[in-house]
């Protein structure tokens, strides 16, 4: 029984050691010196280490002015078509072809819907009074269809461009002279969708 409680109290006292050791703290392990410097021998250079890097501090961007043409992309659909950026194309009598100045209008119009690739355009096709209400429907198809075509092969997506023809149905001139009908024989720019 003897060899029991010596046992015990060997175990005991084990224990108590053990515990004590854990609550130390151990010493840090400390980095390795470095070697000495070598002495310079006089007049020799002695190269400077690389200076540390220095803080870059961060500039805000300085806020510019919206350019003016910018503004136009907040406007709303009604105020956009209201105040058109774009300009009609206007034909000659009887015709759906685009003349220099037809294509010089139009190349113009491209430009603004590059600056504005999610804009979609309806081209109308516009007539004077005279002729049939049939003659004058299909010669408009034919004026919105040539503007498209042209404005395709400028670069603008076809998924962009929609074509509708009103005849004589909407004059911008509701005069009836040579003046009003010049003005009424176009293809005109409506923004549908931005």
């Amino acid at each position: 029984m003897r060899s029991v409680r010596m046992t015990s109290v060997a175990v005991l006292v084990l224990l108590s050691l053990a515990a004590a050791g854990c609550g130390k703290k151990q010493q840090p392990v400390l980095a390795p010196a470095p070697p000495p410097v070598a002495a310079t021998p006089p007049g020799v250079a002695v190269p400077r280490p690389p200076a540390p890097p220095q803080r870059v501090e961060e500039s805000l961007p300085i806020p510019q002015e919206p350019l003016p043409e910018d503004s136009i992309a907040n406007r709303s659909l009604d105020d956009l078509n209201r105040n058109s950026p774009f300009q009609p194309v206007y034909f000659p009598l009887d015709s759906a072809d685009l003349d220099d100045q037809g294509r010089m209008v139009a190349s113009a119009n491209a430009a603004i819907l590059k600056r504005y690739p999610a804009w979609v355009l309806t081209l109308e096709g516009h007539c004077d009074e005279r002729g049939t209400a049939e003659y004058n429907l299909a010669l408009g198809e034919r004026r919105a269809v040539a503007v498209k075509t042209y404005l395709v092969s400028l670069g603008i997506p076809q998924d962009r461009l929609r074509t509708v023809s009103y005849g004589k149905e909407f004059p911008f001139d509701p005069g009836h002279d040579e003046p009003a009908w010049s003005k009424n024989r176009r293809a005109h720019f409506v923004i549908t969708a931005k």
